[in-house]
């Protein structure tokens, strides 16, 4: 279906409203589920149960095959198209008679951030306009891009942020002070609550001011999107820009709406070193390291380390000209401990050094330290938003595992077909 175009000129953002595939508002709840790629089958299995209508059947369909199968057999794409087609059959995707834009907000522990769902182009994509952060790994980009190809869909929306726009902003506390057509508390305690945007195309021309936008979640998404788009480009000889497979679904935050959540290290096995030998290691490598009550990083540069019991502070002289991913500590970590150190050169494949990001992070270090699971670990003050721009600004990649944003976009609330 090609929707109607309310694009204004502009060297600037492209957004527009779209017609999405929504669940009734009766049954978001039942529908919505986490996105594919926070879950393995087996928790994805386990939430699903008893619920034809989760959302998991069309983004893990590998739930409704046995599990010797493949992830990427072609029976799993086959089930995933299959169960899509399914909803629509029985009325638990319903699509929108009109080209909408959305509010969506998630709401848990004191927190609320408030996103634009609407659906963005390609050719952002592919000229930087929506700037990236990561490296993607071929065998995920290529499942999505195969997800996204045989659905004709974009199943699970890319969470983006922008920055801040007085304007937009008080715009979206506008709708905020209406009647939502969706809020609900899934089971992990986050309430989501949608509205329908009236005038959207005041939200279009708000995005006609902004430069760039910045992928905070879901790169493998957009980059699937983007390939797929091309794929169809290519095998349509009238293709024009305009048609639906150029854009895909997104939810665009404002960058101070957003709060990024710790991103911590846990390592079993310290090398060469001892627990008695660490500490003056660490301090030969220019750490200054002190004992402190606990393991809360303060600001950014203040990175706690927990050793046979005892929380200590460490501090590193970063250099007043060291680039945007220089300067952040979970480079400072890998680049003069973890590797010279304790001899942890690729955090992506050595088995001595595991990750645990989101909240109440602390605790759950001190947890697996005092139960012998590590023998070290290690807590970041979280990279802040600012970072993660300056580093998509200048072209860099971001280290593995330096951001955890939370909450995660519900998928199902919204589905953009092409």
């Amino acid at each position: 279906m090609d929707e109607p175009s309310l694009n204004f000129e502009s060297m600037f953002m492209k957004i527009r409203p779209f017609s999405p595939l929504r669940p009734p508002n009766d049954l978001a709840d039942v529908v919505a589920s986490p996105p594919y790629d926070v879950i393995d089958s087996l928790e994805a299995r386990r939430l699903a149960m008893g619920n034809p209508k989760s959302f998991l059947h069309i983004n893990k369909p590998e739930i409704d095959l046995p599990e010797h199968v493949s992830l990427y057999d072609d029976a799993v794409y086959a089930k995933a198209k299959e169960n899509f087609e399914r909803f629509q059959q029985l009325g638990w995707l319903r699509r929108e008679s009109q080209a909408c834009v959305y509010l969506y907000r998630q709401s848990f522990q004191g927190h609320s951030q408030t996103g634009v769902v609407a659906v963005c182009h390609t050719e952002d994509y592919d000229r930087d306009v929506i700037k990236k952060h990561e490296k993607t790994l071929k065998k995920k980009e290529d499942d999505r891009t195969r997800h996204v190809a045989t659905l004709r869909a974009n199943a699970g929306p890319v969470f983006l942020m922008v920055r801040a726009q007085p304007d937009l902003k008080a715009y979206m506390r506008e709708v905020e002070g209406g009647d939502p057509d969706v809020d609900f508390v899934s089971s992990d305690g986050v309430r989501h609550t949608v509205w329908t945007a009236p005038e959207p195309e005041r939200i279009v021309r708000e995005f006609g001011e902004i430069p760039v936008a910045y992928v905070a979640d879901g790169h493998h998404r957009s980059a699937s999107a983007a390939r797929c788009s091309r794929d169809c480009a290519l095998a349509n000889p009238s293709h024009t820009g305009e048609e639906d497979y150029n854009w895909f679904l997104s939810v665009l935050f404002p960058e101070d709406d957003l709060q990024v959540l710790p991103y911590n290290r846990l390592v079993k096995g310290l090398g060469e070193q001892t627990p008695e030998t660490l500490p003056a290691a660490i301090k030969a490598a220019g750490f200054a390291m002190k004992p402190v009550e606990n393991g809360q990083p303060e600001a950014p540069g203040d990175i706690r380390m927990l050793l046979a019991g005892r929380w200590y502070q460490l501090m590193f002289p970063v250099p007043a000209d060291a680039d945007p991913v220089e300067s952040l500590d979970v480079s400072v970590l890998q680049a003069h401990l973890l590797g010279p150190v304790l001899g942890i050169e690729d955090p992506r494949t050595d088995a001595r050094i595991r990750f645990k990001g989101g909240y109440d992070c602390v605790s759950l270090l001190e947890q697996q330290v005092s139960q012998g699971k590590a023998d070290l670990a290690f807590s970041l003050y979280p990279t802040r938003t600012e970072d993660i721009m300056a580093v998509a600004d200048a072209g860099l990649i971001m280290p593995p595992k330096s951001t955890w944003f939370e909450p995660k976009l519900r998928s199902g609330l919204f589905v953009h077909t092409f």
